[in-house]
């Protein structure tokens, strides 16, 4: 909430949110009466920043042309019908664009409120949702790789941004722990014995595992009848199975839980659901959709046509939900997946952070689920998808070997880098202080690297510039933080002492500090209904441009009053705070020092 004052000089309360925002909802009902019974005009202002005024609505020329009348003219009777609170001048400009400018004391007391407000200007949904947000991922005997860096951290950004929101965010992490390919590990566990295997799977080196108990499997006849008996073991709910395919499980995601504890992600045991949680629904799925007439056979196999989706040939493409000797495909796992979480959870919102090239596959699913009515409006289901990591040959992202990336080797060398910058910029820290600053760096760089980038477009895996300290960049913004933390420490006050204090914006630079704190609230909702993460990086991005400039402009330590010092730690403040919650909904940690 926000103090509003009048002609008394009292304050009333209203509610602040971005001033973009906050304008274009004001406007609207100006829009509107210059529409007038026009059917079907369209009234949005279209608002947007300007480099002439604090910002500027566009939406008059769109009108104009609707009502075939001059644009000036219509922007004309938009700002006379307009009742805006805390709005200095409105002024026609140009071919119809309407400046806003915005009074001085309404953007120090919106500060004030904000500084004030845990959520610090962020709102709260006035009607959360129960949110279901599948991501992550991994498969079970198999090292996480860079091809589960963006699945995991995407998801657990929109997750975090989502509860910060008010949403009830249920994270699901759908595993891959089941299926043919248990019938040779579990085999090759009992040729190495539990205790080895254990230990192998625990240290990490599950890719040497996987890939022995495969070769083992394309060599050895013998094996290859053992592991396929241990299949129908394992699905027919062999106990003594059970209990191997359990023990792999569970060191496989030990090992996931040191991934996720190094990388920041809140991802936990209590957050599994991998394809074995769904094994004793598939037979229903298929019977539901014979119930609802919606399967066929096709070449042997019990399949649903979903329409639109057709093949290279033009023929209509299938989904198939059972196929010919009886197993059961991804397909129909992915719709237990919706049954559970609509019927079970009761969730409005089915969020899946997966590949882009999985966008066909989940459309296919997706249209299936609608069709046999388990997926309807106001339940949505939504494919986040992403892009790849490519390396600077603009190919996947590869080891020197030729390999695909294990994440923990990506971890360790961000860390090692980080910590090299560190002690070379920072030498007075103690080694305990420049191992604990380059692991937040480390790690804040390749967060930020990823989320920084639009999620729908591959991005280049660059050293260099993930850990630049220039430039939109983790780095920059942890070090805005920790500059601004040190000028606390050096004129020795606390900074909640400065909290309660309404801020004098005197200069330019004041005011567009004022307006980029302002617009937290806008930048968290785009990130939250579009699931864009890279919004709020470029915002955070801004704002510590815009502090910077203030900073070089407006002294602080040095300022001609008291009263200038006090209002100007208080921006410094307020930027340190904003900063920091945004890099934690993004997963990203701030040092104190760097």
């Amino acid at each position: 909430m926000c103090r509003r004052i009048d002609s008394t000089g009292r304050y009333h309360r209203f509610v602040m949110a971005d001033p973009l925002v906050s304008v274009a909802a004001l406007l609207a009902p100006a829009f509107r009466q210059v529409a007038g019974p026009v059917a079907g005009a369209v009234v949005d202002p279209v608002v947007r920043p300007s480099d002439r005024a604090d910002a500027q609505a566009n939406g008059a020329l769109a009108l104009a042309k609707q009502l075939g009348r001059n644009p000036r003219d219509v922007a004309a009777d938009v700002v006379a019908a307009a009742r805006l609170d805390g709005v200095a001048t409105l002024e026609v400009a140009g071919p119809g664009f309407i400046n806003v400018t915005f009074a001085d004391d309404y953007l120090a007391a919106s500060l004030a409120a904000i500084a004030a407000d845990e959520l610090l200007g962020a709102s709260q949904s006035s009607s959360p949702l129960t949110a279901v947000i599948d991501y992550s991922h991994p498969n079970v005997a198999k090292e996480m790789h860079v091809g589960h860096l963006r699945s995991t951290i995407i998801g657990d950004c929109i997750a975090r941004v989502m509860t910060f929101l008010g949403h009830r965010v249920i994270r699901e992490n759908h595993i891959g722990d089941w299926g043919r390919p248990f019938g040779m590990l579990i085999e090759h566990l009992l040729d190495l014995g539990e205790a080895e295997a254990a230990h192998e799977l625990s240290v990490g080196d599950m890719n040497s595992f996987y890939r022995e108990a495969g070769r083992k499997f394309a060599a050895d006849e013998a094996f290859q009848v053992r592991a396929r008996q241990r299949v129908v073991e394992l699905q027919g709910g062999d106990p003594e199975t059970l209990r191997l395919w359990r023990l792999l499980v569970h060191e496989s995601t030990r090992y996931f839980n040191s991934v996720y504890a190094r990388l920041g992600v809140l991802l936990s045991d209590d957050d599994l659901m991998g394809e074995s949680a769904y094994n004793h629904m598939l037979g229903a799925v298929v019977d539901r959709l014979a119930a609802a007439g919606l399967l066929q056979r096709s070449d042997g196999a019990d399949v649903v046509f979903p329409p639109g989706f057709v093949n290279r040939e033009g023929d209509p493409l299938p989904v198939i939900v059972r196929n010919r000797v009886g197993g059961y495909p991804y397909a129909t796992t992915d719709l237990a997946c919706v049954i559970d979480r609509v019927e079970r959870v009761r969730a409005d919102l089915l969020l899946y952070v997966v590949g882009a090239p999985q966008a066909q596959h989940l459309e296919m699913v997706f249209a299936v689920a609608q069709m046999a009515g388990w997926l309807q409006a106001p339940t949505e289901a939504v494919h986040v998808a992403f892009g790849n990591v490519l390396g600077s040959d603009g190919k996947m992202f590869k080891s020197r070997s030729g390999d695909t990336v294990k994440l923990s080797d990506l971890i360790d060398e961000a860390v090692a880098r980080a910590t090299r910058q560190v002690a070379g910029k920072n030498p007075e820290l103690s080694p305990a202080e420049q191992s604990e600053v380059g692991r937040i760096v480390g790690i804040g760089a390749i967060k930020y690297a990823d989320l920084s980038t639009d999620r729908v477009k591959d991005y280049a895996f660059d050293w260099e510039r993930m850990l630049a300290f220039e430039g939109n960049t983790a780095p920059y913004l942890q070090y805005a933080y920790a500059r601004i933390r040190s000028i606390f420490r050096r004129v020795g006050v606390e900074p909640h002492h400065v909290r309660s204090v309404v801020p004098v914006l005197g200069t330019p630079q004041e005011r567009s500090l004022a307006l980029a704190l302002l617009a937290f609230d806008g930048a968290v909702a785009e990130t939250s209904t579009r699931y864009l993460p890279h919004r709020l990086c470029t915002y955070l991005f801004e704002l510590a441009q815009a502090f910077t400039a203030f900073y070089d402009a407006c002294p602080v330590l040095k300022a001609e009053t008291d009263e200038l010092r006090t209002s100007r730690l208080a921006l410094a403040d307020l930027t340190a705070r904003v900063l920091a919650k945004g890099l934690d909904l993004l997963g990203i940690d701030v040092p104190e020092r760097m």
